[in-house]
Order: structure tokens, then C-alpha cells, then sequence
């Protein structure tokens, strides 16, 4: 199985300034080649392969883009490749259109061949930067796809390294799993993870981050000059200040996650089952969709499903429509009535009260495929 690696890079002012040459360049061919297909598919005409496209950008590499010759020639090669691929997901239906990347939104990365990439002790060798500190190095080791790339604060080399590991042995349980917004996960054996979003620093964070919105705004509207707004240093200083703590937020919910999903795999269950959320459907609810992209449901499932298939535990998604919270978990009456504010599950039938996420994870964990 490959597992993504992340190694911390520490590069000279003087190498940092190539790696933003080389991020900022990845993200104009890659924009670039979707301008190319959009144009084409306007006039009727077919798409257009990467290799036809890669033949363009070397005959303008010698006319009008000549400053692409300052990074690597695979930086460009690869963005021409990745805007063509994500074309080609988008026409099998296995993702959305692609946009154009923005320059102030968009994450800085870029593509370094694994032939050119070579380690020292803790050293890394990268195409035109040279060798640069690293904390961790990749010595006699294979590895796939290194993705150098910037999260707001430090410079990363991402590699695919394959990764074995020993079967274990697994329990008869069949284990279910509840995810909400209350609490991040619910488990049937009566175990629940608080929602980390409502932790003391979290709170804190949250209300810092708050707090420096309102000054940039403020600092804009004063700094306003007819129908443009000036940004002056103070506010530049400020901006970064939000995008650390931004940076700050995503690395907890991230941690938090990775801590939940192993201590659910290490149970060693023979099977685990999760909902099929609806996330896109869940965020059109407006009072609810701050709270659920704060949740990061997606990054949990996505999580759990590597580790799973790492230990060799069956992940099941139940069927989108089963009625996990709705069911009687000890006689199988379905109540249709159900409310969202009803926090408490009463059976009408039997008689019997439990706690609804708990009642739902416990009939996730009673779930057979058809």
C-alpha cells in the first residue's frame, strides 16, 4: 500500500525565492491549459492531449514565455499533465469541472521528478533550488509523485513510499459508527468523541481569528480610495496573521481525527460501518453548514478508510436512505416522526430509551449489505 510522506524542508531565503518561482509557474501552465481546452471545446473542436500541448509550451518557452526556462522543465510538463487529467475526471463524471487557480487562494505546490530527486543526510536534492535542509531523509528508499509544496508557514516535500504491514488478528465485532455534529463520533460499544470544535483553545482561536477579521475589514474601508481599496503594510501583516491561524485550526481538527481513527482501528474489529453522508446536501443547510464543515466528516471517512484497508478491516458504507436513527435498536420498529430536536430515542413499540446517535451507531453495527 503507499502512504503519503510529508518531509519538513528548510530552505535559504535565496532557495525559497526558486520554490516560489517554481509554485507560481505550476499554477500558470496549469491555468493556462485550461484556457487551451475551454477555448477548444468552444470552437467545436476535439480535446486536446497533454503531448500536443506540452509541444506549444516548449515552441513559446523560446518567443514570449521564456522566463519559463527559469525553473525546471518538468514544473511546466506536469501542470500541463494535471490540467488534461483533470479534465479527463471531470468528463468520466469522477469529479467537478476544474477551475482556474487563484493566486491568492489557491495552495502553492509543484511537481519534482523522482529521478532528480536525491537524499543526502538530511539533505534533498531539488530540480534547480540544489540541496536543500530537511528534518527527515528518504535514504535507499522508493518513492512515487514528490509534490514539494507551502501551507501558509513552511515549505513540504510530499513522496508515495510503500508501506507493508503484518495481517492482524481481528475481532468477531462488527462495529458501527455514528458521526454528528453534538459529538464528532459515536460508537456502538457506548464510546463517544467530543466535538474538538467546542474545546477551550479551539474557542479561543476561533474568537482571535474573529477578532482580526473585524480589523482588516475595518482597516480597508478606512484606507478606501474611491471605488479601490489600499492595502498598506498593517494590513498585509494582519492577513498573514489570519492565514497562520487558519493554518493553526485545520492542523488541530486534523490531529484530533488521526488520534480518533486509530484508536478506532487499534479495537481491531472485523468490521466497521459508516453512514454515507450526504455532505454537499448537509451544507445547503444554513444554519447547520458552519458547524459541519468545522466537523471535517469527509477528512474522518477519508482517514478511516486508508487505516482500514492498512489493518485489513472491512469498511462498510451503509446505504444513504437506511434509517439508522429513525430504527428501534431492540425490536426494529422505524418511528417516520422523528425529529431533529428530539436528542432522546423513545420507542413507541417496546418501550425502550437510548440516546439516538447511540441507537443509530448500534443498529450501523446490526447493518448487512444486500
Amino acid at each position: 500500500m503507499i502512504l503519503s510522506k510529508k518531509i519538513r524542508l528548510k530552505p535559504t531565503k535565496e532557495q525559497e525565492k526558486t520554490l516560489y518561482k517554481s509554485a507560481n509557474i505550476a499554477r500558470f501552465v496549469y491555468n493556462w491549459t485550461l484556457n487551451k481546452q475551454e477555448e477548444s471545446f468552444k470552437l467545436g473542436n476535439k480535446f486536446i492531449s497533454d503531448n500536443d500541448l506540452r509541444k506549444e509550451i516548449t515552441i513559446l518557452k523560446k518567443s514570449e514565455l521564456n522566463w519559463l526556462n527559469e525553473v525546471s522543465n518538468n514544473v511546466a510538463k506536469q501542470a500541463v499533465k494535471d490540467g488534461c487529467n483533470a479534465y479527463k475526471n471531470f468528463f468520466k463524471k469522477i469529479a467537478k469541472k476544474p477551475r482556474f487557480k487563484s493566486k491568492k487562494k489557491s495552495k502553492l505546490s509543484f511537481y519534482n521528478d523522482c529521478v532528480k530527486l536525491k537524499f543526502k543526510t538530511n539533505l534533498v536534492l531539488i530540480e534547480k533550488v540544489g540541496w536543500v535542509k530537511c528534518n527527515e531523509s528518504l535514504v535507499n528508499q522508493k518513492f512515487t509523485n514528490p509534490r514539494v509544496s507551502f501551507d501558509g508557514k513552511y515549505w513540504y516535500l510530499s513522496v508515495g513510499v510503500e508501506q507493508t504491514k503484518e495481517k492482524e488478528e481481528l475481532n468477531d465485532v462488527s462495529l458501527g459508527i455514528d458521526l454528528g455534529i453534538k459529538d464528532t463520533a459515536i460508537l456502538s460499544n457506548g464510546k463517544k468523541y467530543k466535538n474538538i470544535n467546542k474545546k477551550v483553545n479551539v474557542k479561543k482561536t476561533n474568537k482571535r481569528l474573529k477578532r482580526l477579521q473585524k480589523q482588516v475589514s475595518r482597516k480597508y474601508e478606512n484606507n478606501k480610495e474611491g471605488k479601490h481599496y489600499h492595502k498598506t503594510a498593517n494590513i498585509v501583516k494582519l492577513e498573514k496573521q489570519i492565514r497562520l491561524l487558519h493554518r493553526k485550526l485545520a492542523n488541530i481538527r486534523l490531529n484530533y481525527n488521526h488520534q480518533i481513527t486509530t484508536e478506532i482501528v487499534k479495537t481491531k474489529p472485523s468490521q466497521i460501518v459508516i453512514e454515507d453522508l450526504n455532505i454537499k446536501g448537509m451544507m445547503k443547510n444554513h444554519h447547520l453548514s458552519k458547524a459541519i464543515a468545522e466537523q471535517s466528516l469527509y477528512q474522518f471517512t477519508q482517514l478511516l478508510t486508508y487505516k482500514c484497508e492498512l489493518y485489513g478491516i472491512k469498511l462498510v458504507k451503509a446505504n444513504r436512505f437506511f434509517p439508522s436513527s429513525k430504527t428501534c435498536s431492540e425490536c426494529g420498529c422505524v418511528k417516520s416522526t422523528l425529529k431533529l430536536s428530539e436528542r432522546v430515542y423513545k420507542c413507541e413499540e417496546c418501550g425502550s430509551e437510548l440516546d439516538r446517535d447511540l441507537n443509530a451507531a448500534i443498529n450501523l453495527s446490526n447493518y448487512k449489505c444486500s
